[in-house]
């Protein structure tokens, strides 16, 4: 069977919305995507903008992908924060793990783009 053939497990866009870095997530994040999304987000991160992940469109969280939003999460200017708009299957494996004591939550890219939204809650 030839790579060439096989369905794209994640998708990745980045893009900027009033001086805010956004990376829409579709698809399934585990340990073969994982790596994709990290360098994703290290990149978008590098412009010292504000950054919201977008996984609204994503059907599974797997530890690998925890583990990149810790990374990427400890990474953040002091202030900012990284704010994740969630889909069911993202937000259940982000609370089980104390996750969402650290990362900023959002239901939907309105609310993570909202003023004062930058940190998590205390």
């Amino acid at each position: 069977m030839s790579g060439e053939n096989a369905p794209r497990l994640l998708d990745v866009a980045v893009r900027t919305e009033n001086g805010t870095a956004i990376v829409t997530v579709q698809g399934e994040v585990d340990m073969a995507s994982a790596p994709q999304l990290q360098a994703a987000l290290e990149d978008a991160q590098r412009g010292g903008d504000p950054l919201i992940v977008d996984m609204s469109e994503v059907g599974f969280l797997g530890s690998a992908g925890l583990s990149v939003l810790l990374v990427i999460s400890e990474a953040a200017d002091p202030g900012t924060g990284l704010r994740v708009v969630v889909s069911d299957a993202v937000r259940r494996p982000i609370e089980l793990t104390g996750l969402d004591k650290l990362l900023s939550i959002h239901e939907s890219l309105a609310a993570a783009l909202a003023p004062g939204t930058g940190t998590p809650a205390s």
